[in-house]
C-alpha cells in the first residue's frame, strides 16, 4: 500500500547546525504514528518539513505517492495537511466561528459573509469533538484546552488528510484528555493520518500504531505498538505505575493481528523507547532520597483564602524534606502555592517560617522571607523568552546584584556563568535568548533563577512538564540534590508516578483543603482514593 505521507533522506541545516540527518519517515492512511526524541532531536524541524515552513536540503517527500517540490505552508493546506500546535495560533479578538471561517476560507472576496450557515457549521464541527463551546465566544475568553479544541474543529473543517498533534495533552484536563482520544480514533476511523508528539509515553501506548524515535536529528528506529484487545488499559503496563489512559474497548483494530504476525517483537516498553530515546539506560528516573530532614522550616495552620478557594489547610515541612502535593485538577494544589507566594494572600489561618509567624501579602514578600516558586506555565511566568539567559538568572536578584544606580554586567554574566554551570543548562552562552532553549533548559533556567535568591523553602509546580524523559531525569537529581543540602521542597505534579517516585512525603488535597498525609512508598491506588474521598487512610496525619 503506498503510504500517505513518504519522506526519504531528508536533510536540514541552520548555519553549521545540522537538525536532520537523513531522516525517514513514513505515515499511512487511517493510522497514528507517534513521534518521539528528546528536546533538540530534531522533531520541530521534521515537522516544519512537512507543513512546507522549512524547505529541506535535501532528500524527498512524497503524499499518495506523488512527488513534493517547493512545498509551502498555504500549500501544505491545500494538500491537507493540518498541525494543532501545543501553542494555538488563532485571533483572539475573534470569534471562534470568525477564526474557523478565516480558517476554511468560506467566503469570496466582496461577496457577503453568510454569518448564520458559518455559526451553524462552527458549531457542528466544534459537536463532532464533543467541545462545549459557543461560537460567538472570542477567543480571548477561552482557556488554553478550549484554544486547542477550535484548532482541531479548524483541521476537521478543512478536510485534513494529514494532522499533525504536537504535545496535543500538555494543557488538558483528564476529561478533555479522553475528549481528544476519542477525536483521534475518529480521525482514523475515517482514514485520516495522524503524526502524534508527546513526552507521556502512556500516551503512545494508548494511541499509536508505529512509533519512530529521532535522536539528534536522526532516525533510530519505528516500532510497531501493540495494544491487547478487549482491554481499556495500555499495552505494556507502564513499569513506572502510570495511570491507564482510555483505550478502545472490544476487538483489536483491524488489522493489528496482521501487524502482529509481521513483527516478532510484539511487548514494547517504555524502558526501550526511553532507552532510543536518550541512547542510554535511564533506570533512575526517580532518584533514590539521600536526605535526613531536619527542622521544620515551613508551618501552616489552618490556612484559608477564599480568594483562591483555599481552606482549613494544615501541614508542615522540613529542611532536607520533598513533600508532593497530589490531587485531581480543581484540588487547590497551584492555589495553595499562591497563596504561599503572596499572588492571592491568605485570609485566615497562620504560616510560620522556621518558628517565626509571618505575613505574605505580595510576592516580593515571600522573596524577602526566602519563599521561592517556580510556576507551572514556565513560557508565560517562568521565563521571558527574549530576553538573553543572563538577565533570566538574575532577574530576581537585581537589588541585591545592582545595589547602586549602575549595572555590574561582569558580575552578572560571572554568576549566571556558575548557575549555568551548576544546573547543567545547555545554551551556547549567558547571551543566548532565553527562546532559543529546549524546554528542559528553560525549566533549568527557572528553577536556577530561584535558586539565586539563596530561598529556605522552594516550590515548584509541575516541574518536569513539557520535557522529554532525559531532561527529566536531570531536573529530578537537581531536585534530590537539593534537598540533600537542606533545601525544604513543595513539589505539586499532576504525574502520579513522579509524586511517588519523588516524594518523601505526600499531602493530598481535595476540596482547597489537605484531606491526608500519606508517608513515601504510598501505593498510587491508595493516593488516588484519597484523592476522590474514597478511603480514609490510618496512615494520614
Amino acid at each position: 500500500m503506498t503510504p500517505l505521507l513518504q519522506l526519504v533522506s531528508v536533510t536540514k541545516s541552520f548555519g553549521a547546525v545540522r537538525a536532520l540527518k537523513g531522516v525517514s519517515f513514513d505515515l499511512k492512511a487511517g493510522e497514528v504514528h507517534a513521534l518521539l526524541g528528546e528536546n533538540g532531536a530534531g522533531k520541530s524541524t521534521l515537522i516544519k518539513v512537512i507543513t512546507g515552513a522549512h524547505r529541506p536540503d535535501a532528500g524527498t517527500m512524497a503524499i499518495a505517492g506523488n512527488a513534493i517540490e517547493n512545498l509551502t505552508p498555504t500549500a501544505a493546506q491545500r494538500l491537507g495537511i493540518a498541525c494543532i500546535h501545543q501553542q494555538p495560533t488563532l485571533f483572539p479578538d475573534l470569534t471562534v466561528a470568525e477564526n474557523i471561517a478565516l480558517r476554511l476560507g468560506t467566503t469570496r472576496s466582496f461577496a457577503r459573509v453568510n454569518w448564520p450557515a458559518n455559526r451553524a457549521r462552527t458549531a457542528e464541527l466544534l459537536g463532532r469533538i464533543g467541545a462545549a463551546i459557543e461560537p460567538d465566544a472570542e477567543v480571548r475568553s477561552l482557556s488554553m484546552p478550549g484554544q486547542q479544541l477550535v484548532e482541531i474543529a479548524c483541521a476537521l473543517g478543512a478536510g485534513a488528510r494529514i494532522v499533525i498533534m504536537d504535545e496535543p495533552t500538555a494543557s488538558l484536563t483528564q476529561k478533555e484528555q479522553h475528549l481528544l482520544f476519542g477525536v483521534v480514533r475518529d480521525l482514523k476511523a475515517r482514514g485520516v493520518g495522524v503524526i502524534y508528539i508527546s513526552h507521556r509515553l502512556e500516551e503512545i501506548f494508548a494511541l499509536a500504531d508505529r512509533v519512530t524515535v529521532l535522536r539528534d536529528g536522526e532516525s533510530i528506529g519505528t516500532r510497531e505498538v501493540h495494544q491487547p484487545s478487549g482491554s481499556g488499559a495500555l499495552a505494556g503496563a507502564s513499569p513506572s505505575g502510570a495511570s491507564p489512559v482510555d483505550a478502545p474497548s472490544g476487538e483489536a483494530p483491524e488489522g493489528q493481528s496482521d501487524r502482529r504476525g509481521a513483527c516478532p517483537t510484539i511487548d514494547l516498553t517504555e524502558a526501550e523507547l526511553i532507552r532510543l530515546m536518550v541512547g542510554r539506560e535511564v533506570a533512575a528516573i526517580y532518584p533514590p532520597s539521600e536526605s535526613d530532614p531536619g527542622d521544620v522550616v515551613l508551618s501552616i495552620h489552618n490556612l484559608g483564602c477564599s480568594a483562591g478557594g483555599v481552606k482549613n489547610v494544615t501541614l508542615d515541612i522540613r529542611a532536607g524534606e520533598i513533600v508532593g502535593l497530589a490531587g485531581l485538577v480543581g484540588a487547590g494544589r497551584t492555589e495553595l502555592a499562591r497563596v504561599l507566594f503572596g499572588l492571592t494572600p491568605a485570609d485566615a489561618g497562620q504560616i510560620r517560617l522556621h518558628g517565626q509567624s509571618i505575613t505574605v501579602c505580595s510576592p516580593q514578600e515571600a522573596v524577602a522571607h526566602g519563599i521561592a516558586y517556580v510556576p507551572e506555565d514556565r513560557r508565560r511566568h517562568g521565563i521571558i523568552l527574549e530576553m538573553p539567559v543572563a538577565e533570566n538568572l538574575t532577574m530576581a536578584i537585581h537589588r541585591r546584584l545592582f545595589p547602586g544606580s549602575w549595572l555590574k554586567l561582569k558580575a552578572e554574566r560571572h554568576l549566571a556563568l556558575d548557575l549555568i554551570r551548576d544546573l547543567g543548562v545547555k545554551a551556547y552562552g549567558p547571551e543566548a535568548p532565553g527562546g532559543s532553549l529546549s524546554g528542559g533548559n528553560q525549566q533549568k533556567v527557572s528553577v536556577a533563577r530561584w535558586l539565586a535568591t539563596k530561598p529556605k523553602l522552594l516550590i515548584l509546580d509541575e516541574p518536569t512538564q513539557g520535557v522529554d524523559v532525559g531532561a527529566k531525569s536531570e531536573i529530578h537529581r537537581i531536585i534530590r540534590r537539593l534537598a540533600k543540602d537542606g533545601l525544604a521542597v513543595l513539589m505539586i505534579s499532576s504525574d502520579l508516578p513522579e509524586v511517588l517516585g519523588m516524594s518523601d512525603r505526600i499531602a493530598v488535597m481535595r476540596g482547597g483543603t489537605v484531606v491526608a498525609t500519606l508517608p513515601g512508598g504510598t501505593s498510587a491506588h491508595e493516593v488516588m482514593a484519597t484523592a476522590l474521598g474514597q478511603s480514609a487512610p490510618e496512615a494520614a496525619a
